[in-house]
């Protein structure tokens, strides 16, 4: 029986995601948050309508993903936020290891006295593993990365595809 394959490049070529994510290891937070829209724009509810066809959508995917790219930026901040607020195990487990992490490295490689209580920096770090693999697997952190995904995905090509571009723009790019 043949193997079924699914072209991905043809799928992501035509959205032209590897350059548009690209750019984003370059930029600093700060420079990244800088060309925010203001709400008003975002959610300009005069733009939204419904596509005439696939190459609508990808016309309008493409200009607003570049043009509310800041803003769908703190579309996925929040989501996160939601999604570490609502599975507060989950949030848990990072702080424990972040905390621990950072408690073990303050030892700068000392062996940690509490009274007849003696451990050395792996002695910790194999505790701290022992501990944070059983909760984090408890945590299901590999929905909540896929519920991320989606409801990211959902939100932003959805927002994506129903923005109208401005008229300015529109017109610019019609064929003389």
């Amino acid at each position: 029986m043949a193997r079924f394959q699914i072209p991905l490049e043809l799928i992501t070529s035509r959205f032209n995601l590897s350059e548009r994510f690209s750019g984003l290891r370059s930029q600093s937070v700060s420079s990244r948050f800088a060309n925010l829209r203001p709400l008003s724009e975002f959610f300009d509810l005069k733009r939204l309508s419904k596509p005439q066809n696939f190459g609508e959508v990808q016309s309008r995917v493409n200009y607003n993903l570049g043009y509310f790219s800041s803003n769908y930026a703190v579309v996925f901040v929040m989501l996160s936020i939601y999604s570490l607020l609502t599975n507060l195990l989950l949030l848990f487990v990072i702080l424990l290891v972040v905390g621990g992490m950072y408690g073990i490295g303050k030892l700068e490689g000392r062996d940690l006295d509490i009274g007849v209580f003696r451990a050395t920096s792996s002695q910790l770090y194999t505790g701290m593993l022992i501990v944070a693999v059983p909760l984090g697997i408890w945590a299901s952190p590999i929905s909540t990365v896929l519920w991320l995904i989606g409801a990211t995905g959902v939100s932003v090509l959805g927002h994506a595809s129903f923005m109208d571009k401005p008229i300015e723009n529109a017109f610019s790019e019609e064929a003389v």
